[in-house]
């Protein structure tokens, strides 16, 4: 393969990569903590897509700094955004059954991910969340960013010790 066509090749690769076409969703290589299920296209466990915290921190990161009823004063909050969570499975549903490690369960609109910028947060305060302390993921919504989020159906879907997503 000549100089130039081995430059073109390498190219394209490397646009696929960043465009994310093409990539599998690679296995977890500790143990996973989140498994997402449903209507999702990307899979790397049978039905499920499974992530372990270095998958998660793998997503890009955002933070903001809000205040909850759960903390006396406002915290920051980082982790990827729901919505990349639910674009690296390639979700296709409507609404997004959440279930913490306790097997709390709340429906959370799939359009609130993006309307919202909602967080799945890994850190507290530039800290890793422990699991006793609402860890070690906590879906957040940016409440401070608007006054109609700072109502209990918004506090509700903000679910801690978050297991597992059933897109629906």
């Amino acid at each position: 393969m000549n100089t130039r066509r081995l430059f073109h090749v390498s190219a394209l690769l490397c646009a696929l990569s960043l465009s994310g076409a093409a990539l599998a969703l690679d296995a977890p290589k500790e143990r996973p903590i989140l498994a997402v299920s449903g209507k999702i296209a990307e899979k790397n466990a049978g039905d499920v897509a499974r992530f372990d915290m270095k998958m998660i921190e793998a997503l890009p990161q955002h933070s903001f700094t809000t205040a909850t009823p759960w903390f006396d004063k406002p915290v920051k909050f980082t982790g990827p955004l729901l919505s990349d969570v639910l674009a690296a499975v390639k979700a296709s549903g409507s609404t997004i059954s959440a279930v913490a490690i306790n097997d709390y369960k709340i429906s959370i609109p799939a359009g609130d991910a993006t309307k919202y910028k909602v967080i799945v947060a890994r850190q507290i305060d530039d800290k890793p969340i422990p699991v006793r302390e609402k860890g070690p993921l906590f879906v957040v919504y940016p409440f401070d960013s608007s006054a109609e989020l700072r109502t209990s159906t918004y506090y509700e879907r903000s679910i801690w010790q978050l297991k597992a997503l059933e897109i629906q």
